[in-house]
Parts: C-alpha cells; structure tokens; sequence
C-alpha cells in the first residue's frame, strides 16, 4: 500500500451514547428495567468528527489488468433542517483513478441490513477490491487478513459502502439527537437519501449511472431509497440490485408464508442428502422445479383448506412434504403442514446431533440438548463474525490508515426500529414504472433460511402482477446462502454477473428513455 494523504478535519464533536442491545434469546429491556448493557454496544465520551476522511492509494490486479485506485474513507455529516449536523456517517469510497471520463463512468452505492449492521460484508466479502481470508467455501481461517479481490467491480464501476447512523464507526453527534430521526423503514430511507445527494454532489458524480446494491435489509433500504431518490432529489437510478431479498413490505398470509418455505427446505435436505434416492440423484437446480410446482398448485390451495380438507388428499400432501423436505410425516402432521424455518433448522439432523444454519444451512451447529425446537445459536452467523470482524478492523485501521478509539459495530443498537408503513416493493415498482431506464437484478443463494430464493421470486411476481416489467426484473441463483459470495465459485460468477448487469443497463449514447 501506497503513501496516504489526510483531508482537511472539519468540526469536532464529542459523543455520549449509551445504548444497549438485548443478548440473544433474551427479551429487550423495557424503559424501567435494570438489564444491564450489552458490553458489545456500550460507547462511552469518545471524540467523533462527523465529517472527517482520509486518502490512500492503491492498486489491484482484477481479471488479469491492473487497477489503480483511490480509497477515500470516512464520515460525512448529515443534517437537521435547520442546518446542524446530526450524525456522521462513515462510509468508504473507491475510485479507480486511470479513468478520464467520470461522467460515463458508473456509481455504485452499498449497504448491507441488519437493520443494523454495517457494509463490511460486501465490502470485504464480495465487490470490494481486498476481501479477508476465508477457505474455499467461506469457513475462517487463521491468520486473519485480507487479499487481494481478483473479482472485485473496480475495473467497471466506482463504489461507495456506506454504514448507517449507529453501525460501523457512524454515530449521531449527541445522545440527546431522536433516534426517531434514523431508526425506521421511512426514516431510514429519508436521512440516506439526503446523505447519498450530498455525496453525489461533493465528488461531482452527478452525470454517473447510478446503482444501488442491498443485501438483506439492505435489498429493503434501496428499494425504497430507488424511489425516494426519484421523486425527492431528481436522482434517477439504471440499476438496483437485491441481495438475497427481504419480503419488501409485500404482505404472506401465515398459510402462504407456511408453503413458500418449502423450495427451500427440499433444497437444504438436498445439501445433507435427506431425500428419497430419487430425488437426491437429481442436480439441484433440475430437483427444484417439481418442488416449486408442487408449493404453488398443491400445498398451498391444501393449507388454506385447513380442516376442510379431504383427509386422503391431506395424507397425500403431508407425504410430498416429507418427501420433499427431509422431515418426517408425523413431524408434519403435528405442525399442521406449517413446519417453521427454526424446527426445521433443528429437526433435519437431529438424529446427527446437528443443528443446521439459519442465514446458510450448510453450515452445521451443536446444541447442548438434542431435544428442543430450535438451534441454541447461528452457526454460520458466529462463524461469519470470527472472520470478519478481525478483518474489518485491520483493515480500516491500518491499511486505510483511519484512526479512531471508536468501537466497529459489526451490529450496532439501532432498536426500536419502527417496521410500519413498509411498501419498500411498491416504492420500487414505482420507481420502474417513472423511469425506463430502471433494471433490477436479484441474487440468492439456495441454501438460504432467512430470506430464501422462493420469496425472492414470489417478490417479482407480486411486485408486478401484470408481467409489464418483467423484462427489467432478473433473478439468479447461487449455491450457497446468504451471502453467496463467500464460496469461491459464487465469487467469481456473482461479481461477473453484476459486470453484464451494469454494461447491459446502460444506454447507448442518444438512446431515451421512454416507452
């Protein structure tokens, strides 16, 4: 790594927080509760400038041609209507600098979910141009570090990974700022609006294509930010893409939320070789369609029927859920055909002494008792913060040179968070509708429990009924979980794909935008 240049330091504040978020498995605290604080998100009178970077520069070797670029980290404030600064929210921007037209070349803005978890994960784990050391499949590995990304989107495109107020080294400027003010679907969306103007605007990025890129609750956050940015700031997108999707505010009955797992379920039984030999010798990819056909045209219209269905037609039915989904028929029976994601997570290698993992269920887990009706923790999840977190750290601290006594919240307290008035879905149909130029491409992993890759499409499909859009909607699957890039393959194709995304979705010079 090259020399760094510090910026100029802007005004200095003081932050006094002292938040809490609840331990797993443990109900949150109420306001007259002697809980104590979660050690993990305890912030004592730490300096905080909110509007602070600094520069470093590098250079990367991606798909064979090297790449020289700037890495601009740090915060930037947002501000009240009054004009006084809130918060700061930090945020890492790369910039490839052999590049002479800015105004063709594209902007890509990250964030994860969480709510409350900060951007490291795609940052170091899928696009960015260094990501830690993992194996082959994603499991840690010691030494802790990081590598270089020969997959990383910087040859294509600028990108910007943005942490929101309370995660990552972001923080609001006082304890006494509402955190009203950042904590809810619509509040969320409105702050980050005004942040992502205000940085288009400071690094002269205005006549860029213009992406935006959630995982999780973070596929929440840009589709409402797709349109709040339309309609509010006249910031007209080419592109958004959802990583491994949320359900996007588009309400499931509880019997359709009960059949929609089932794809998901055939999928993972299929990774740990649960079924019937028939099925298991199958590719995944060619099992699947029977098992999606089978949810929409049988289980459903079933489940719905509740009692009032033929009882030879409920055996039947229960039994190609057993077949389908490695559980066994009385197990079945005794949920009613509604088996939810933690019994399941618990029940399909029990007699292992395995639990299997919420957010990817390749990975495995062990709880103390075999009995019970969910896993005691998430096994991938814990694995994912034992490599990450060393790396992140590392890497901004010492490789970006960004000095701070502050905490990195990998999951920062951002509770209550306020979920009403959720319509992220329709804001991003909306979105398309008003602009032509607008695509979505989705991303899931197979083995995903959390937000599976049946929702993702059943989301497309609800999202416009009429099909009027379905030629700007795009879905791919991945043969991992959540967060598909940490297996090597997916890497590697993933990355490639959101390249022919991004050069598909830009017009030719002259082209309108109209229908």
């Amino acid at each position: 790594m090259k020399n760094y240049l510090l910026s100029l330091a802007a005004l200095g504040f003081s932050l006094g927080l002292l938040a809490q978020r609840p331990p797993a498995n443990t109900p949150p605290a109420t306001a007259t509760g002697n809980s104590a604080p979660d050690p993990k998100t305890v912030v004592y009178n730490i300096p905080f400038n909110p509007d602070n970077t600094v520069t470093t520069e590098h250079e990367v070797t991606i798909k064979g041609t090297k790449v020289p670029y700037k890495a601009i980290t740090g915060t930037q404030p947002v501000w009240d209507r009054e004009g006084k600064v809130e918060a700061g929210v930090f945020f890492t921007y790369y910039e490839r600098t052999d590049v002479k037209d800015r105004a063709t070349r594209p902007l890509v803005i990250s964030f994860n979910g969480g709510p409350g978890t900060a951007s490291l994960w795609m940052e170091i784990g899928y696009t960015g141009p260094r990501i830690l050391n993992v194996d082959d499949e994603g499991y840690p590995v010691q030494p802790y570090g990081l590598k270089d990304n020969p997959h990383s989107l910087l040859d294509v495109a600028d990108i910007v990974y943005v942490d929101p107020v309370n995660t990552g080294f972001s923080r609001p400027v006082s304890k006494d700022i509402p955190t009203t003010r950042f904590f809810g679907v619509k509040a969320d969306v409105e702050y980050l609006a005004e942040w992502i103007n205000t940085f288009i605007s400071r690094y002269n990025r205005w006549a860029s294509p213009k992406y935006l890129i959630g995982e999780s609750y973070g596929t929440t956050r840009v589709s409402g930010l797709a349109l709040e940015l339309q309609n509010t700031h006249w910031i007209f997108l080419n592109g958004v893409i959802l990583v491994s999707p949320t359900t996007l505010g588009i309400d499931r009955s509880p019997r359709e939320a009960a059949a929609l797992r089932l794809p998901y379920y055939a999928a993972t039984a299929w990774y740990h070789k649960k079924l019937p030999a028939d099925l298991q010798k199958k590719d995944l990819t060619a099992m699947l369609p029977e098992v999606e056909a089978f949810t929409m045209n049988e289980l459903l219209p079933a489940i719905n029927k509740g009692w009032n269905i033929d009882e030879a037609k409920r055996k039947e039915v229960v039994g190609k859920m057993a077949r389908y989904s490695g559980i066994s028929e009385k197990v079945i029976e005794q949920q009613n055909m509604d088996v939810s994601t933690s019994l399941f997570w618990k029940e399909l290698l029990r007699e292992e002494g395995f639990t299997v993992g919420r957010l990817d269920s390749r990975y495995k887990g062990i709880d103390k008792k075999n009995g019970g009706e969910s896993p005691d923790y998430n096994a991938e999840l814990i694995s994912w913060e034992h490599s990450f977190t060393p790396a992140i750290n590392m890497y901004l601290r010492e490789e970006l040179k960004y000095k701070t006594d502050l905490r990195y919240y990998v999951f920062g307290p951002v509770n209550p968070w306020d979920r009403s008035n959720d319509r992220t879905g329709e804001n991003l149909r909306m979105a398309m509708a008003e602009n032509p130029y607008l695509h979505v491409l989705v991303q899931s992993g197979y083995y995903d429990g959390a937000c599976d890759y049946f929702n993702a499409k059943y989301n497309l499909w609800q999202m416009d009924p009429a099909g009027k859009l379905k030629d700007r909607m795009h879905w791919e699957g991945y043969r991992s979980g959540h967060m598909m890039y940490l297996r090597k393959e997916d890497l590697e194709s993933s990355n490639e794909n959101l390249r022919k995304f991004i050069r598909k979705t830009i017009p030719k010079a002259g082209e309108p935008a109209k229908y």
